[in-house]
């Protein structure tokens, strides 16, 4: 179930509802600018606001799943560690949700997952033994903090 839902909410979602607000208000030439706007829009959106709200909704009510299957952590005392990355999470993805409302919370919030996103990627990366939701993690994260990244520069 992990790597479905890591899919949907950072590549399929995003590009559907990118595609199709391009298709529905594109009335001529789309500019680089403006579709670089609606990729930064529904990947705050999705990438930042659902995954970063649902990954901390578990990490507060189930810690374990993530200290254990997703970083192979065994030690009980990892729990009170990942249920504060949890709040943390919960609060950076209710932030992306608001997004939608408020447009120019994008920007920040395209830094701020960049940031969070790139470096949760190079953290993976020194992990020796990853396994094979460490690798998705990995790929997923460093994929989001270079999208974040473009969309936060340019």
């Amino acid at each position: 179930m992990y790597v479905a839902v890591v899919i949907a909410l950072m590549f399929l979602f995003p590009l559907v509802s990118i595609v199709t607000q391009i298709v529905l208000t594109d009335h001529g030439a789309l500019t680089a600018a403006a579709a670089l706007g609606v990729t930064a829009k529904w990947y705050v959106f999705w990438a930042v606001g659902v995954r970063l709200s649902l990954a901390g909704i578990r990490q507060i009510f189930q810690p374990s799943y993530t200290a254990q299957t997703i970083l192979g952590l065994t030690s009980s005392d990892s729990v009170i560690l990942v249920r504060e990355l949890g709040f943390a999470n919960a609060a950076i993805g209710a932030a992306g949700l608001g997004s939608l409302f408020a447009p120019s919370w994008v920007p920040p919030l395209a830094m701020v997952g960049a940031i969070f996103y790139g470096l949760a990627g190079i953290n993976h990366c020194f992990h020796k033994n990853r396994n094979r939701l460490q690798n998705l993690a990995l790929v997923s994260d460093l994929f989001a903090g270079l999208i974040l990244g473009v969309c936060f520069l340019i």
